[in-house]
């Protein structure tokens, strides 16, 4: 018998319908139970893709035994930590200030108020590597609970105090300037990982934020050695295992140093911000393996996650069938030498393990290879190569897929939003174009209400109950911005001031200009969470602060400045410190101190060949940050096209920064010229 969960949109809720254990989605009405029982709450919180959540699920929730004792001594509450970003973090650091780690799935134990008293994230069935099983810390609470009362409540209300006086180092209203830059870069020379690109040991995850800051920092200093890091970590992710040799897309981080093997589930984020990452990399130098990626990854993001109304699924997960009944983790991608003989033949197949690093001692489980390109592409024969990975590709396809978690997330469509637009604009791919528009299309038909108020999720069409939190109103707003500029569709600006308006009256202190996770009048939790460092994702502060940047930008706004260079103030104190976890404020800093350019691009029609190209070019400029605007002379679309006629008849440029404009110019080269950007062949 499925229990409350059944009613829930949440794909990974579903996949816990049918536990035996009597779950209840994140409610009041839980905690009321709670209180009424007399009993703790179990908190479990995880997401579809997660591969150590599934483990723990099969292992102890379709556990008949243990579900009764879950059910019998306590209320149980399940929590998709996508839906519920703001849910996730204020319990996350609960357990990390407790443990000093943290991860999913995430298991804690509260109070009916909430309070939290017991942590940890996975728990076996059995006692093994010094860990206790699940059901003895279940006793072990139940005990406590019931014997120790009075000590579990001041355990219970000392960490919530704590909690509560944690204060976040704001810097003051002053973004960071040149010297915290040459710090934070300093900082990032010394963590960089030479021999293998990246940041730190193993796991070892895509550093995109990170990879942002270095290119923007090149181009407007031209640092070689910021380029270079930037350079050669993209690579040697896309020589890797993390990245999909033959369908594209990249694997949420590796667990080894050498982004050898991957943990296999692919995230709409990661995606999403690599393809803007590598498009940007291929913009600054032309690198085609740069382009490849960048192409590939649009492509595979449009063919295996966008969903039937248009938006982007969440995730792929990590595991799947084997095809003995196995579930297994990477089944679907990692191959033998003899599978490869079973799809290409004998000849081919000893190409390809040469090509893929694919060997019979493997660099995965049971002998299994992940696909890797080890040697530069010139080795092999190009086209022999392309209908190898053809045929593989088809061969692979007759696996039982990963599953999918179909959820979409306003914040990680709008990063796919930008990335999509961008990507298409550069490379002529007008279908990428469009696949973003049609993405915002569904966020503002179906996540934004009549007050322009924003729902974090939906699912086959329906809106989820869940408000939206700062991430998502900053990346979708900056994704409008980013289709603003390529389509000259003046309608995307208009709604990303929609957005970046809930953010100023709703998100941010009056007093110190630091931002909120969480809406003034969202739900209140224990602590209301505020982060200012990225995590998988840019830290929502952070994101608003470049979208309110590029808003002002666009449209001369004082306001929107000013809330941008006083949210910056908290990557003043940060940067220098723990550059690896502000990355994408270093890379708002930069746009600062770059402007950024206001770039308008006018032209006697929008369809006009010599506008197009003036437009594109443009598009093509590394001055970080900078905005453009596209239209007819006088057009009311855009504030920069106001006062910007045609010379000559012919289309114009204007690019101006700090109340300072060039001389319009109609040639494309000086324009080029102009924005730092590099001589490029058409596509």
């Amino acid at each position: 018998m499925a229990n409350r969960l059944a009613h829930e949109t949440s794909p990974y809720l579903l996949q816990h319908a049918d536990n035996p254990v009597d779950w209840w989605p994140w409610s009041a009405e839980a905690f009321e139970e709670a209180r009424r029982r007399g009993v703790p709450v179990l908190l479990s919180v995880g997401y579809s893709s997660c591969h150590w959540c599934h483990v723990m699920a099969h292992e102890s929730f379709e556990d008949q035994e243990t579900a009764d004792r879950l059910n019998d001594h306590f209320v149980n509450i399940k929590v998709d930590r996508e839906e519920r970003p703001d849910v996730d973090a204020v319990y996350m650091e609960a357990v990390q200030a407790a443990t000093g780690q943290g991860g999913w799935p995430m298991t804690v134990f509260l109070t009916p108020e909430a309070e939290p008293f017991y942590f940890g994230t996975y728990f076996p069935p059995a006692p093994r590597h010094g860990m206790p099983s699940f059901r003895q810390v279940l006793e072990g609470v139940h005990q406590a609970w019931t014997e120790r009362r009075d000590e579990v409540a001041e355990v219970a209300g000392k960490i919530v105090r704590d909690l509560a006086g944690r204060e976040i180092s704001y810097g003051d209203s002053r973004a960071p300037g040149e010297q915290e830059l040459s710090q934070a870069l300093l900082g990032l020379t010394r963590e960089y990982d030479a021999q293998r690109g990246g940041f730190g040991g193993a796991p070892k995850f895509p550093p995109s934020m990170v990879l942002e800051f270095l290119l923007r920092h090149a181009a407007r200093t031209g640092a070689e050695g910021a380029l270079q890091m930037a350079r050669d970590t993209c690579e040697r992710m896309a020589r890797g295992g993390i990245y999909d040799q033959l369908g594209g897309g990249f694997a949420r981080y590796s667990v080894d140093r050498d982004w050898v093997v991957p943990h296999f589930e692919k995230m709409l984020y990661d995606n999403a911000l690599l393809c803007r990452v590598y498009a940007h990399l291929w913009r600054a130098t032309g690198s085609e393996l740069a382009r490849r990626v960048a192409l590939e990854t649009a492509d595979f993001m449009v063919r295996e996650l966008r969903t039937a109304e248009g938006g982007f699924a969440s995730a792929l997960d990590a595991d799947s069938d084997d095809g003995e009944g196995n579930h297994v983790e990477g089944a679907y991608y990692v191959w033998t030498p003899a599978q490869l003989a079973a799809a290409l033949g004998p000849e081919d197949a000893e190409l390809a393990a040469r090509c893929f690093g694919v060997t019979e001692e493997g660099t995965f489980e049971h002998g299994a290879s992940v696909l890797q390109l080890p040697q530069q592409e010139a080795v092999f024969d190009a086209e022999r190569i392309a209908g190898v990975k053809e045929r593989l590709l088809r061969a692979r396809a007759l696996r039982p897929a990963p599953g999918r978690d179909d959820k979409v997330v306003a914040a990680w469509n709008g990063l796919a939003i930008s990335a999509l637009a961008e990507t298409g604009a550069y490379f002529d791919r007008p279908d990428l174009v469009d696949a973003a528009v049609a993405a915002a299309d569904l966020l503002v038909r179906l996540h934004l209400d009549d007050q322009a108020r924003l729902a974090r999720t939906s699912k086959d069409g329906h809106v989820g109950a869940n408000a939206g939190v700062l991430e998502d109103y900053a990346d979708v707003a900056e994704g409008f911005l980013a289709l603003a500029s390529v389509t000259g569709e003046g309608v995307w600006l208009e709604f990303a001031g929609f957005l970046l308006d809930h953010v100023l009256a709703r998100f941010a202190d009056p007093e110190s200009g630091a931002l909120f996770d969480t809406a003034a009048d969202a739900e209140r939790l224990i602590r209301r969470p505020q982060d200012p460092t990225d995590n998988a994702v840019p830290s929502g502060w952070t994101a608003a602060a470049g979208a309110l940047l590029s808003y002002a930008a666009h449209t001369g706004s004082e306001p929107h400045r000013t809330a941008a260079e006083r949210a910056s103030g908290v990557v003043k104190a940060l940067g220098p410190r723990v550059p690896r976890f502000i990355g994408w404020g270093l890379a708002v800093a930069e746009a600062l101190l770059d402007g950024p350019r206001e770039v308008a691009v006018v032209g006697p029609g929008t369809d006009d060949p010599a506008s197009k190209a003036l437009h594109r070019t443009a598009l093509l400029g590394n001055a970080p940050g900078a905005v453009v605007a596209f239209g007819v002379p006088g057009g009311d679309e855009f504030p920069l096209l106001a006062d910007r006629p045609l010379r000559g008849g012919a289309p114009t440029a204007y690019v101006c920064r700090d109340f300072t404009c060039d001389a319009p110019t109609t040639d494309p080269e000086h324009l080029r010229t102009a924005l730092g950007g590099r001589e490029q062949p058409a596509g």
